[in-house]
């Protein structure tokens, strides 16, 4: 008897494979901690449909290979490029492997102050100790492509920020919506706007190429380096400060108009991004009414003392496409 359904897609691999990384120079030291999911495709059918585990490269494996580039690889420090090595290695190694799907998760950890102390670095930060100082996480998602040959591999990469927690106590309007027999919602010209900011960037796809006749791809690999793109340090804290000074600096008409202009702002000053999609729940702070002691805690500036409520919010996203060549 024929099975009813056929195998239409197959993916597996590793996950939340935890690493913290000592870069040192001396007595100047760099760390950096990653959370890392790496999922395999490609010619593994039979592991699924007949029981044969002789195409399944072991998720232990899959793990411990993440560990042996983290220690070798001269990428580390990045999650952009540390990403692209891991899932460049993964498919230039098995050659029935077409496609790696990689993950990287960064926490946030900064040096503490040490202004004037010998153990400082040139920006005050202590060379060796650190502190975390947020809870938003960097997060970079790559996709290393081998379907068109191991030759000629295509690397797509999108990095953003998750979690980054921002209030406004003022500067934040939103009157002139749609008004029927539904709504009861106030129109009001100042208000606290909050979120959690939820951003993905995604850049123009790189050919990838292996460094030294490296065949399996472990020593390293080139691609195409330019202000804006994959390879730009920068483009992560340009993207950070433009989200954090418009939210502040913009007279928000709604949600949705700051992020459009949040989003324009990150492709003018990134060349290298085509699209940049930003996902804004609203944290809602609602004034305590207290009209029942005789104090006016509702209106404009009398507004002091508020309530957080968790649910249900409001939840704003879009995404903002560069305009074609």
């Amino acid at each position: 008897m024929s099975a009813p359904g056929i195998l239409s897609s197959a993916r597996y691999g590793k996950d939340k494979i935890r690493v913290l990384r000592v870069v040192r120079e001396g007595d100047l030291h760099h760390v950096v901690e990653y959370y890392v999911t790496a999922l395999l495709e490609g010619e593994i059918d039979i592991s699924y449909t007949q029981a044969d585990n002789s195409v399944i490269v072991a998720t232990d494996s899959i793990k411990n290979i993440t560990y042996y580039l983290a220690k070798t690889s001269p990428y580390v420090l990045s999650p952009e490029r540390f990403a692209l090595h891991l899932g460049t290695h993964l498919v230039a190694k098995y050659a029935h492997i077409h496609k790696a799907f990689v993950t990287v998760e960064q926490l946030r950890w900064s040096r503490i102050p040490v202004p004037g102390s010998p153990a400082a670095n040139s920006e005050n930060g202590h060379k060796h100790s650190f502190y975390r100082d947020g809870d938003d996480k960097r997060i970079v998602k790559v996709e290393v492509d081998g379907s068109a040959g191991k030759d000629k591999l295509v690397g797509k990469v999108s990095s953003g920020i998750s979690d980054l927690l921002v209030l406004k106590s003022t500067g934040s309007s939103f009157s002139g919506f749609i008004r029927d027999e539904y709504t009861i919602l106030a129109e009001v010209d100042d208000r606290i706007f909050s979120t959690s900011v939820d951003l993905t960037y995604t850049f123009a796809p790189a050919n990838i190429t292996l460094l030294g006749g490296d065949k399996e791809g472990s020593k390293g690999f080139e691609i195409a380096k330019g202000d804006g793109g994959i390879w730009d340090e920068e483009v992560p804290v340009r993207a950070r400060l433009a989200t954090l000074e418009v939210f502040a600096e913009d007279e928000s008409a709604s949600v949705q108009a700051t992020l459009y202009k949040m989003a324009q702002r990150l492709l003018a000053e990134n060349s290298g991004i085509e699209a940049v999609t930003y996902s804004l729940p609203n944290k809602h702070f609602i004034p305590v009414d207290m009209r029942y002691i005789g104090l006016d805690n509702l209106v404009g500036t009398q507004a002091e003392v508020f309530m957080p409520i968790s649910a249900p919010s409001g939840l704003i996203s879009a995404t903002v496409t560069r305009h074609a060549a």
